[in-house]
């Protein structure tokens, strides 16, 4: 049997660590020719090295509209398409309503919600029909935590532009889906507790609690859902959020 994703080309921002890292092995592993993207040379050295030779690092922060032209101008040289397009880089940190900084408004929308948006726009050119986009959306979008609100806001919007894009581009046969993980083990969410690590077995056992499957996932069950939106087994599966969260978005 062939694999899902045999021969194509695929882009992973933030592909050098935690559910990006994860979705990036995975993609290699059905066949995928993999562009990693993130803002740390030699963690992106790393991953590329771990995922093998179907893995091409390239450093590029997603909210600067000059480095992502480069990326996409350097795929357009060296293959003429682009058939997976995962804009999955981003983050967030903890500030309740009362603390919340211009700086950290500024920082987790960027990442967010500009780096995302100028990601999918830039790729725009090589996708053609067939082609799969899927956004990184979370759980955190669709209720509510505690000094998280930026983040959530940001992630509502990410969700919104997945909603109104597919309209956009009626007749060029893109498909383009949110993927919303819940709390996954990845260092970006264990590192919200700071670097002692009896806080951050805390943040997960605090998590796990309020899980219906009662645990936090593993970012290889991430991984294994963007297999699924980026293949043809979901050719007609387009505009939805997709949660992977063990429930915690159901209840």
């Amino acid at each position: 049997m062939a694999n899902k994703l045999e021969g194509k080309i695929a882009v992973v921002t933030g592909g050098s660590t935690g559910i990006g890292l994860a979705v990036a092995r995975r993609f290699a592993a059905e066949g995928a020719l993999v562009y990693i993207t993130g803002r740390r040379q030699a963690q992106l050295d790393a991953a590329a090295r771990e995922i093998g030779a179907s893995a091409v690092a390239v450093q590029v922060d997603s909210s600067r509209l000059d480095e992502l032209d480069k990326l996409f101008g350097r795929i357009r040289a060296e293959h003429g398409k682009l058939d997976i397009l995962m804009a999955n880089a981003g983050g967030g940190s903890l500030l309740p309503l009362g603390q919340i900084t211009e700086d950290h408004f500024d920082d987790t929308f960027a990442r967010n919600v500009k780096g995302t948006l100028f990601t999918v726009q830039a790729a725009l050119p090589l996708l053609g029909a067939g082609s799969s986009v899927i956004l990184t959306g979370s759980t955190a979008a669709s209720g509510g935590t505690e000094a998280f609100s930026v983040y959530a806001a940001s992630k509502a919007a990410v969700r919104a532009f997945a909603r109104n894009w597919i309209l956009d581009l009626k007749g060029r046969g893109i498909r383009i889906n949110t993927l919303s993980p819940g709390p996954i083990k990845t260092p970006g969410l264990v590192e919200l507790a700071g670097p002692d690590e009896a806080s951050q077995q805390g943040l997960l056992d605090h998590f796990a609690s309020q899980i219906p499957m009662e645990r936090v996932g593993d970012p290889d069950e991430i991984a294994k859902a963007a297999v699924f939106l980026a293949s043809d087994d979901a050719s007609f599966v387009t505009g939805i959020e997709l949660f992977v969260d063990g429930g915690i978005a159901q209840i």
